[in-house]
């Protein structure tokens, strides 16, 4: 639980430059990024001198920084520097929190990050060091969850997001959702407190009924070994409705597997209101995945860090969204079948959404020095997932059944 490997990351990075406009920098410092904004400038202002030589001799009063953005995992910086041509540049530090790459794949991320910004998506990195990655900077604003049930606003992220999804990043094309599920289940049930009251609702948690939960969602969207079966019903050949769905789910979901951004909430979305240019950042999380579980985790989304809930999107809201991701060009043009069909692909994967930041939030109980509520995250995600469970089984058995009209 140490800081990203600067030399893997070096690699990684060097392999992005290959036929880039650009050469991405490396160094070998770290930043802390506990540091109050007077104490961590200053060496800012040094790691920018090393990482780019032709600031390496300006004076740090040609440097300004200052924070964009505190997250509850990483840190944003903005860094203004007025060139010896008189020119004035910004760039965008980031700085991740501590152990982070204890839930991040960083060499994932920096391999993807040259084909997404040769699409048009981030902003252009620039340089890696010891904690982080500096990027070119973004002239926009986050969004706010709110932003995100705007009409106009949702067909543009709809848009972009179809965008995204068709973007080719080398590599193996597995759907890491169920891959990353059990690597967090495996931290969260072997974790140990310091704090005697964390520990005490800790141990509150049943780890044996969220692995069931997993199992057996993992083979209601798609997952029909043998294997797993015996981990669902013991090996006993027991069969039931909820298996006989599992298989039908298995063909009529067939949800596509794409380069899947995973964390598109409200902070990873800017807006530049002038231009009416809109951006997705951070890919941290970006793997290739199911399109209904990238769909449905936007749309939890909208609840914010808060989770509330209510602000979920309704079915209005989502078919206005749907219609914009299949036809960009044509969304009236959408059939219903088509919009019914990704209505309950986005709504069982949502499900799987609220396990996996369930997870993460209890890891970042542990790992995280950030003051944030992670382990009444954990539960507020967990108790969400189990009062939408049986709702969405419902609209998976009203969908199967062929009627055609889910009762959602």
């Amino acid at each position: 639980m140490g800081a990203v490997n600067i030399w893997n990351a070096i690699e990684v990075a060097g392999e992005a430059s290959e036929n880039s406009m650009s050469q991405i920098q490396s160094s070998s410092l770290s930043v802390d990024p506990s540091l109050s904004l007077p104490q961590i400038a200053p060496r800012i202002i040094e790691l920018c001198k090393d990482l780019f030589k032709k600031w390496s001799k300006l004076d740090n009063s040609c440097f300004s920084v200052e924070t964009v953005s505190g997250g509850i995992t990483n840190l944003l910086l903005k860094v203004s520097v007025k060139e010896e041509n008189g020119n004035n540049i910004s760039v965008t530090v980031r700085l991740y929190g501590p152990n982070t790459d204890y839930v991040i794949n960083r060499e994932r991320e920096l391999q993807a990050i040259k084909y997404l910004s040769a699409a048009g998506f981030g902003a252009n990195l620039l340089g890696v060091f010891g904690n982080g990655m500096v990027q070119s900077f973004i002239y926009a604003r986050t969004l706010t969850p709110l932003d995100m049930k705007k009409p106009k606003l949702a067909a543009e992220i709809a848009k972009q997001l179809c965008r995204f999804h068709q973007v080719e990043i080398p590599g193996s094309k597995e759907p890491q959702l169920w891959n990353d599920m059990f690597k967090f289940f495996e931290k969260a049930s072997n974790l140990e407190f310091d704090d005697s009251e964390k520990q005490r609702i800790y141990n509150t948690i049943s780890f044996k009924e969220i692995h069931n939960e997993i199992i057996e969602l993992k083979l209601l969207v798609g997952a029909s070994s043998q294997n797993v079966l015996n981990s669902v019903w013991g090996g006993d050949g027991r069969r039931n409705y909820m298996f006989i769905l599992a298989l039908e789910l298995t063909d009529l979901f067939n949800a596509p597997v794409v380069f899947a951004h995973n964390d598109l909430l409200s902070g990873n979305i800017m807006l530049n209101d002038e231009e009416e240019t809109l951006y997705f950042i951070d890919f941290e999380y970006g793997s290739y995945n199911y399109r209904g579980y990238d769909i449905g985790n936007h749309f939890n989304e909208y609840a914010g860090y808060d989770c509330d809930f209510s602000l979920y999107p309704s079915k209005d809201e989502q078919y206005h969204f749907f219609r914009h991701y299949l036809q960009p060009e044509n969304p009236r043009e959408v059939s219903d079948k088509d919009l019914e069909a990704l209505y309950v692909e986005a709504n069982t994967y949502m499900l799987a959404s609220h396990l996996y930041w369930a997870l993460w939030g209890i890891i970042q109980a542990k790992i995280s020095p950030i003051d944030f509520d992670y382990v009444g995250y954990f539960f507020l995600r967990y108790n969400e997932y189990k009062k939408q469970k049986e709702n969405c089984l419902s609209l998976a058995r009203s969908y199967l059944s062929g009627s055609g009209k889910s009762k959602n």
